[in-house]
């Protein structure tokens, strides 16, 4: 059963990705990879969210799956956000791909604690 929702949630998750990246990046005209950092900053707000409901006993183990694993995990990429940063390095863009790596992971943090705090707010 829970594997079902870790797919449900990824079924959704992985098109939004996909979707998300293209209506992004189709918007800038720009070798930096805003549609990567809009997917990844947006699950990381999701995750602070839900992680914010759980503390307050509002989520349960079969929300954190389908939502956390399973929409997030999905949602969100790693893997691609180190591919684009590595073709910024071989391209000779590297100040972009400082700036990937230093505005992913203080936005991604940033988020996650906002959601935390707003999941916070709303439930406590």
């Amino acid at each position: 059963m829970n594997w079902l929702l870790v797919v449900a949630g990824a079924m959704v998750g992985a098109p939004l990705r996909y979707l998300t990246d293209r209506a992004v990046q189709s918007r800038h005209d720009s070798v930096f990879p805003w549609g990567t950092f809009a997917v990844n900053v947006a699950g990381s707000l999701i995750l602070g969210l839900l992680t914010g409901a759980a503390a307050a006993g509002v989520a349960n183990s079969h929300v954190q799956l389908l939502l956390g694993t399973g929409l997030c995990g999905a949602l969100t990429t790693y893997s691609t956000f180190s591919y684009e940063t590595l073709r910024l390095t071989e391209t000779g863009a590297g100040l972009y791909a400082a700036a990937n790596v230093a505005g992913s992971v203080a936005a991604g943090l940033g988020a996650a604690f906002a959601g935390v705090w707003i999941a916070q707010a709303v439930w406590v």
